[in-house]
């Protein structure tokens, strides 16, 4: 597990929102000191944009209108500076629960609910250009890694990277939890990513917890030192500081966008909320725990940082209204989705006609018949 005080952290705000950059931070404050006040007004919006999403999509799915939701409530600065470091040209390729990661490129929120409402495969089409290159959700923890890589090599064979253009050349970025560092996928990946040299960031979000499993019982040592272990530079970031993010991001994609090869950034955060809804984190973690990273809290640490630039206090309130129609919109769209007819369970389990299908399609079609009339 990562120790809080590792000397190797980057971090630009202290908790309590003052600037008080690590040493390691120093070689990332020229791209700080480049952000205009828009860019960290923007920073502050996706976070809270995103909270009062996630929250809605919480209460949504107390309320049966949602099979499961993947809580991101803690990890927004982590993932909002990541993604925001990414150009328009760049391939995103996330688990499940990179919700802000998502809807800043593009993609529709609801779409995100058509997933976790069982209503949809995919969600969306990452082809779309409205979507920005967020390739769909991965449920299956780390399988999302290999997919990067693969799309990193096809960038390489392509010529899309090292180019020396950076309007043209293409990076890729998956995320992906300290639980699913634990796959084979996860290593396979980082090995064709070096010997293949991908334009590559491989995002590990350290939220603590796989589930149940603390990062202790997991690893012996610092996750960041698996990417140097596979030949690629590895940094590690505090994941509650959003300008850290985003610094840290910046310059890993921007080398590997440039041919430098893969590079590897764990954030280190934490997930306040449960694994997913239909997890208790109560029987497994403590209050004190919890309520230490409260005190950490990425949006109060930039809200108070902003304050002390001399913000005004109307910038806030426009802000928490903003977010309040935003969920709202997502919970009068949820809730005027519907269901699925149950032909479709027969849609899309074969590419072509299959009679085993066609014979169990047309015994549902009887079965349901018996029952017109009110005979059961």
């Amino acid at each position: 597990m990562t120790p809080p005080d590792d000397p190797a952290l980057v971090r630009v705000l202290a908790s309590d929102g003052t600037f008080a950059p690590t040493p390691e931070a120093e070689r990332y404050l020229p791209l700080i000191d480049a952000l205009a006040d828009s860019d960290l007004e923007m920073f502050y919006r996706d976070m809270v944009m995103v909270r009062a999403f996630d929250q809605q999509a919480t209460n949504l799915q107390r309320q049966g209108q949602l099979a499961l939701w993947p809580p991101s409530l803690g990890q927004e600065a982590a993932q909002v500076g990541s993604v925001r470091a990414a150009r328009a040209q760049d391939h995103i390729f996330p688990s499940y629960r990179e919700h802000v990661v998502a809807t800043t490129r593009g993609v529709d929120p609801i779409d995100i609910i058509r997933v976790m409402r069982g209503l949809t495969h995919g969600g969306w089409d990452p082809t779309d250009p409205r979507n920005g290159n967020v390739h769909i959700y991965t449920l299956v923890l780390g399988s999302q890694t290999l997919h990067a890589t693969g799309y990193g090599m096809g960038l390489v064979f392509d010529k899309r990277c090292g180019t020396g253009d950076p309007q043209r050349d293409e990076a890729v970025i998956v995320y992906y939890g300290d639980g699913a560092s634990s796959q084979g996928d996860v290593h396979e990946a980082m090995v064709f990513a070096n010997t293949y040299r991908t334009p590559q960031v491989f995002f590990l979000q350290n939220n603590q917890w796989a589930i149940s499993v603390p990062v202790a019982t997991q690893s012996r040592g610092p996750l960041y030192r698996r990417g140097a272990g596979y030949g690629m530079p590895s940094a590690l970031v505090d994941g509650n500081d959003v300008l850290a993010s985003y610094a840290v991001s910046k310059l890993a994609l921007d080398e590997a966008r440039a041919g430098g090869g893969p590079q590897a950034i764990e954030a280190m955060t934490y997930r306040l909320g449960a694994h997913t809804t239909s997890d208790d984190p109560t029987k497994y973690r403590t209050t004190d725990e919890e309520q230490s990273w409260v005190r950490r809290d990425p949006i109060a640490r930039m809200r108070a940082y902003l304050e002390g630039r001399g913000a005004a206090a109307s910038f806030f309130t426009e802000v928490d209204a903003e977010a309040q129609a935003y969920a709202d919109d997502v919970r009068v769209r949820t809730n005027a989705l519907g269901g699925l007819k149950p032909d479709a369970m027969f849609a899309h389990v074969y590419s072509e006609a299959h009679s085993l299908i066609e014979e169990q399609q047309r015994w549902l079609t009887e079965y349901e018949a018996s029952f017109e009339g009110g005979a059961a």
